[in-house]
């Protein structure tokens, strides 16, 4: 019989506090998928090189399958789930028609999100800075930082 060491994880999720009991060595993005079922947050390549699972913890960017629970413990942490479907930003992707396969799409947004919530109005160089940690092979970047741009009212 194998016996799974866990320990009791507390931070806050998406405005809500949650508390998770997971192995320490697990990833957030483990706990977010795997314990907490939510899968907006994607795992691409479990590396930390193309951003499909990037987070907010505390408003910055993170990518969460390099992110250990113990760097979670008592912070706020913000996934896809936790950006109004309503929020400009999202309506600016769909309809500059930035959401191609959707892999990439939920990582791109949060890190657009922080972009945008620190910098109402940034500039194109601004964008491409923001996102250039997320890979994305549909788009090629032009549709993601017009919808950036257009939900930033440029």
């Amino acid at each position: 019989m194998v016996h799974r060491i866990e320990r009791e994880f507390s931070f806050v999720l998406n405005g809500k506090p949650v508390k998770v009991r997971a192995p320490p060595a697990y990833s957030l993005l483990e706990v977010l998928r795997y314990e907490l079922r939510m899968t907006g947050t994607k795992e691409g390549c479990a590396r930390g090189d193309c951003g499909e699972c990037t987070v907010l913890i505390d408003g910055e960017p993170v990518h969460a399958c390099l992110t250990a629970m113990t760097q979670v413990e008592g912070r706020r942490v913000t996934t896809i789930e936790g950006i109004d479907p309503g929020h400009p930003l999202v309506r600016a992707f769909v309809e500059s028609g930035a959401v191609q396969c959707g892999h990439c799409t939920p990582g791109l947004i949060v890190a657009s999100y922080a972009l945008l919530s620190r910098n109402p109005r940034p500039t194109e160089e601004e964008v491409r800075d923001a996102i250039r940690g997320n890979l994305c092979r549909c788009t090629g970047y032009a549709k993601v930082v017009a919808a950036v741009l257009r939900a930033a009212g440029a």
